[in-house]
Formats: structure tokens, sequence, C-alpha cells
């Protein structure tokens, strides 16, 4: 996509990975086995866990979910993902390790049920255990969530809980396709503040089917009263797997998504009134209450190129530097596991560059890059390695200085995943 691209075309926005997902092959897979029969790096270790679950697809969602699956199916993968723990964890380049962080992904990880929950922690602590773990993080979706539930997951271990709430206005939140209302955001978050979670995080959406300049800012206002440790706000991006593209190719119409402009705006008022309250920015999507205490190490470690553990259907990991993905069908997912065999269904060896690389366009996009960090890791120093394109975003605005360290602007902050793609070989 153009730096300068105004309307929401069809396609993906959010850089997640270097190299691009559209790299990896199924050819990678002995790979990706051989780095999991290797002795250990020592990079820190993480744990990902996919939870497809939701009680609605989102119509801008573009991640592997199910909805009306039935309650044996859901019991069968729950008990795939301990299964698959057992196995990973008794891999030579992981057995032993502690882990730094755990990630419960989806989807929605709050769809399982407490016993469920309970049944799932318990195998992945006895695989892996996460004592040690920094930060064990759970995303929820408001109306799956009872105060039982929240109070189960303070005590199963969970340190930072997200919170999707996306938007407080009832007909946003219809019109694409939330499966909750504003009263569940309210009676949720109750339950999580009583509860007393060392870390809480709100996510929020810029640019949504139906957002008014009016509605946009009463959203922010009311997130602000909720007083989050974190506040995370994506803008709308529309991958071609989305409902929202798939009405429009079927109608010939475009989807009313906010201009790139609009949403830049959006989150730069949002971030104005939360700095303006204390808040300080983290990312180029994210603000946190208190920086000293407040962190996102599942971000942060993975951006820095940790081993990432990833468990269930479709999910991402990263291990000795190479990078794979698991089966992204459910029974191609689910009889791997259930036959005693890593469900590994593509990945990619990158180079010693290109992992470099990757930490340069992911590290960026927290505002500014430890370039020296970056040059005592590689062996390379990134401001003369890409000395024409540091130069190329000076020009343009988008950086506020080069040295010692690429600083960027607030300008460039809001649109870091479009300027991206100029380090991309």
């Amino acid at each position: 996509m153009s730096d300068e691209a105004e309307r929401t075309e069809p396609g993906s926005y959010f850089v997640a990975n270097y190299p691009p997902f559209a790299r990896w092959h199924a050819e990678a897979v002995p790979d990706v086995l051989a780095a999991f029969s290797a002795a250990p790096t020592s990079a820190p270790l993480g744990l990902y866990l996919h939870v497809p679950f939701c009680r609605k697809r989102c119509k801008f969602c573009y991640f592997r979910v199910y909805t009306d699956v039935a309650a044996h199916d859901v019991e069968r993968y729950s008990q795939a993902l301990g299964r698959e723990a057992e196995l990973a964890a008794a891999q030579p380049a992981v057995a032993g390790r502690t882990l730094k962080y755990v990630y419960f992904g989806g989807g929605t990880p709050s769809f399982l049920s407490v016993k469920q929950l309970e049944r799932l922690v318990e195998r992945v602590h006895k695989s892996f255990g996460w004592g040690a773990a920094e930060e064990v993080t759970f995303e929820c979706e408001p109306g799956t969530l009872s105060e039982a539930k929240v109070r189960a997951l303070k005590d199963l271990g969970m340190t930072r809980i997200s919170l999707g709430v996306e938007n407080f206005d009832d007909a946003i939140l219809e019109a694409n396709g939330r499966a909750h209302l504003s009263a569940e955001i309210e009676r949720a978050w109750g339950w999580i503040k009583a509860a007393g979670f060392p870390n809480t995080n709100v996510d929020l959406i810029a640019g949504m089917v139906g957002e008014t300049d009016a509605s946009w800012q009463r959203t922010v206002e009311k997130t602000l009263t909720l007083e989050p440790d974190s506040l995370t706000i994506y803008q709308m991006e529309l991958p071609p797997n989305t409902v929202f593209v798939h009405d429009a190719k079927e109608t010939g119409s475009a989807t009313a998504v906010a201009d790139w402009p609009t949403k830049r705006r959006w989150v730069n008022e949002a971030f104005d009134l939360f700095l303006a309250h204390g808040y300080a920015i983290s990312s180029g999507y994210t603000l946190v209450r208190d920086p000293a205490r407040v962190h996102f190490r599942y971000r942060d470690m993975l951006w820095e190129g940790s081993d990432l553990v990833a468990l269930g259907v479709a999910s991402f990991g990263h291990l000795s530097g190479v990078h794979y993905q698991n089966a992204t069908h459910w029974d191609d997912y689910l009889g791997a596991v259930e036959a005693g065999r890593l469900p590994i269904a593509r990945g990619l060896v990158p180079s010693p560059r290109e992992l470099l690389l990757r930490e340069v366009v992911l590290g960026l996009k927290r505002g500014s890059l430890d370039v020296g960090r970056l040059a005592t890791k590689y062996g390379i120093d990134p401001l003369v390695e890409w000395g024409a394109v540091w130069e190329s975003l000076a020009a343009d605005g988008w950086l506020e200085a080069v040295r010692p360290r690429p600083v960027l602007t607030r300008a460039g902050l809001l649109r870091v995943d479009a300027l991206l793609h100029r380090f991309f070989e």
C-alpha cells in the first residue's frame, strides 16, 4: 500500500511479521521439525495458545475462528491443546526451558468454561510450568464472562487481562458483527477491576463501519473513565478474507470504513486525551498509565526475537530463528495432535539478515529503535545498512531524528505500518 493511500481498500495493512507470511511454505516443515529436535537457544521462550471459538464472527475478522460449534467439539479441541503442549514441551529445543511469557489468544479464550480452563491450565503447567513467567495474558470478549469466570482467571494465574471492547455504541457494534453490547462491557469491567489483576488492557478499533466524530469521542471518553492500565487502538483494515470484503464483492459496493486520514486523526485525538491524563505512548497502537510498572512482555520479547511455541489450529510460532505455522484446518490439526505428532503445516528459514530486518521492522512500531542493541546482536549497524531508507523517512517528515537512534514523529507513528514496507526486500 502506498504511504499516501487514503481510502481503506481490501488488503492487509498491519505488519505482523517479516519476511511476509506469503513466503512461508510446506517444503520448510522438515526444517521446523529439525529446529524442535535441536539443542535449545538462549533466547527467551514464550507460549501462545489459540482458542478459535467465538459467539459470532466479526465482519472484519480474518483469523481462524469457529462459531456455532458443538460442546463436544469445544471439549475435544481443549483436550488437543493440552496434548499439543505435552508434545511440544518434550522436544529437545524446548524441554526444561523457563517460560518468560504466556498468551491466550483467539478467537475468544474466554469462550471456554471454567472447568475447561482449569483442566487446560493444569496440563500446561505440567508440561511447561509458568511459575517464573513475567506475564500471562488472557483475551476476553465481554459477553463470555461471568463473575465466577473472572475470579477463576485470577486464581489460575492470569496477570494481564485484555478486554475486546472495540466501541461503546451498540449500533456500531451490531453493524460490525460484534457479539457483545455496551451493557456487557460495563458489567465485565466491574468484575475485572474487582478481581485486582496486575495489568488490564482495553482494545478499541478506530474506523469501524458507522463510526462518526461524535461516536468516537464518546467511546474514547468512556474508555478513559475505566482507567485501564493500557489502551490499545487498532485502525480498521479490510483483509481479503473478511465478511465485509466478501459482501462488497457480492454487491459491487464499497465498504463504509473510514479512510486512513480520518482513522489516524481519531487515534491521534485519543492519544492526546490519554496523554493529558498521565498516560504515555508505548507503541503506534498503545498507551500505558504507568510505564515503570505496566509492560507488554509478549509484544516486546516477540518483537526482539524470542522463541515462541505456538499451540492450536493455524497458530504462528518461532523457534531457533525458524518460523512456522500449525495446520490451518480443524481436521488436519486435530488429526495430527491426536496421532501424537506436532501439527506443523508450513514454515520459513530466514537468513540472519532477514532476522535482523524483522527486528528493525517490528521494533520501529514502538516509535524508536535501539540500533545499538541490534548492532551488537547481529554485527550490522541498521543505520548504515538501511541509510537510504532512514534518509527518505526523515525527508518525508516521518522521523524526528535518525541519530543516535531513529525516532518517529507522531505522524510517522500513526502510519507506521504503511512506512515499514520501505525496508522490505
